[in-house]
């Protein structure tokens, strides 16, 4: 009798949870909406350098202390402001040498590194060739962006979902059926930063003339996907 009942519950567990499944929702378009807003930069960031080597730790870190700070100066009298220059990294390391089949300390290299923010685009060759005269060994990552870059990331979320409506609407019509109220919005993914646009040697930027720099556009994407519901025939 106990083996019979254990029995009828374990049918009777599937249609209790089947019946406590809400109904189906409605009819549903679902499509994805993309814009892309291209616009001219109006901010610059580079990144840059200076690298030292010495026979000790301390001497490496004063060295690159020395090379910074004629950095940093110079860029001053280029115009760039205090808090338009961040430290971004530092680093003290062995200069290792490997030579058969052992390794010996040739000496110490220390590294320190800063981003630096350039509001006038067309001070930006300027900027690089004081770091480059001044001491800096290398500069990389020269990239460019937008000061208000939100309110365009804003302008394109906003395009993308009329983009998405538009197409759902083209669908609806396509099946003699109009649009309901809206279920869902979604963004798909980060929109995309800018990328480094350059990569130079310090060397470079002593050749002469002012280094020229191209900022050419920067592209700002947006992809939604619209769930919209079907009102009928």
């Amino acid at each position: 009798m106990r083996r019979l009942l254990l029995t009828v519950l374990l049918f009777s567990i599937p249609a209790v949870a089947a019946g406590q499944m809400g109904p189906p929702g409605p009819p549903s378009i679902v499509t994805r909406g993309q814009a892309t807003l291209k616009r001219a930069p109006d901010q610059a960031w580079v990144t840059i350098a200076a690298e030292t080597r010495a026979a000790t730790p301390a001497e490496a870190q004063r060295l690159a202390a020395d090379a910074m700070t004629s950095v940093q100066a110079a860029l001053k009298k280029a115009g760039v402001a205090p808090d338009q220059m961040k430290t971004t990294g530092y680093s003290l390391q062995p200069d290792i040498d490997y030579s058969g089949g052992r390794s010996r300390v040739r000496g110490y290299i220390a590294r320190n590194q800063i981003d630096v923010r350039v509001d006038t685009l067309d001070r930006v060759g300027a900027v690089i060739d004081a770091a480059g005269a001044s001491g800096a060994t290398s500069m990389a990552g020269l990239r460019f962006d937008l000061k208000e870059r939100a309110a365009v990331e804003r302008e394109a979320l906003s395009l993308a979902v009329q983009d998405a409506m538009a197409r759902a609407k083209a669908i609806a019509a396509g099946a003699g059926a109009s649009l309901g109220p809206i279920i869902r919005i979604d963004e798909l993914g980060e929109i995309p930063r800018p990328v480094p646009y350059m990569t130079m040697r310090a060397e470079t930027a002593q050749a002469g003339a002012q280094t020229p720099v191209s900022p050419g556009e920067i592209e700002i994407q947006a992809t939604v996907t619209l769930t919209v519901a079907i009102a009928g025939k």
